[in-house]
């Protein structure tokens, strides 16, 4: 099963990180987030990506294409054409990426319609490039294979921003929550798709509008429910916190050794 990463949007809420970078490009302790997501996908035992690139698409072909030198130690011979010896030192050697430019302003539906010639006609793995969490892919996959269904969705119980506090008629607090849970959920991506989805989308459509809204209509959507960590990464306060997290090592998002 391949996985889709979709990396084309312009993270305007970023703008410190992403003026001259796309957001998944954006590092979380010395390595771009998007590096992060594979790792975690790559725990499952799923070690082909397609990434659906947009904005500053150079720069993330970039890095895979200079992956074996930044992260190997290597030997050349100079004077002679094509003499590098890389000295294997990473343990992505098994991954295999697929960079494909799916336009500037590309919706994210239109993104994965637009990459569908390298899905082969097979169920795959969908998420988005500029977030971390530690989803069980294996059971994700699981429970869509369980339900029969074309597609599945991920998804958490936000936090309030702001704790909530029960007052009384009289203007007597009775209680105060920090920041609980709300009622509702919420779609955080790592979606599975039976190859049938690509047909309800277009090279124009928002997936997260009218086809999930039609998938949900023909009852053909399950929710998966995630109730451990996930943190989405769209301005620099959070950035700065992810980056905090992986430097005192307390990274929940990071499943492998």
């Amino acid at each position: 099963m391949k996985a889709v990463l979709l990396a084309g949007g312009l993270g305007t809420r970023l703008r410190e990180e992403t003026e001259f970078k796309p957001k998944p490009m954006v590092e979380v302790g010395g390595r771009p987030i998007i590096w992060h997501i594979m790792k975690n996908i790559a725990m499952h035992n799923i070690g082909e990506f397609v990434v659906a690139t947009g904005y500053k698409s150079e720069v993330i072909k970039d890095y895979f294409l200079d992956y074996e030198a930044r992260n190997n130690d290597f030997t050349v011979s100079l004077g002679e054409k094509h003499a590098i010896e890389f000295h294997d030192a990473h343990d992505e050697g098994d991954w295999r990426v697929t960079l494909a430019f799916t336009g500037e302003l590309t919706m994210t539906g239109g993104r994965v319609k637009r990459i569908e010639k390298y899905l082969g006609g097979e169920r795959f793995l969908c998420t988005y490039g500029d977030g971390l969490a530690d989803v069980d892919i294996s059971a994700l996959l699981d429970f869509h294979k369980s339900h029969g269904k074309l597609a599945t969705v991920t998804t958490v119980q936000p936090s309030s921003r702001f704790g909530i506090m029960d007052v009384n008629s009289g203007g007597e607090v009775k209680s105060f929550k920090e920041k609980p849970k709300l009622d509702g959920w919420i779609n955080i991506g790592f979606f599975i798709f039976e190859p049938e989805v690509l047909s309800y989308l277009d090279t124009e459509c928002v997936l997260e509008q009218e086809p999930l809204a039609k998938l949900a209509k023909d009852g053909q959507l399950m929710a998966f429910r995630h109730e451990g960590f996930w943190q989405p990464m769209d301005t620099y306060r959070e950035s700065t916190m992810l980056n905090e997290m992986w430097n005192d090592g307390s990274a929940p998002w990071k499943t492998w050794s």
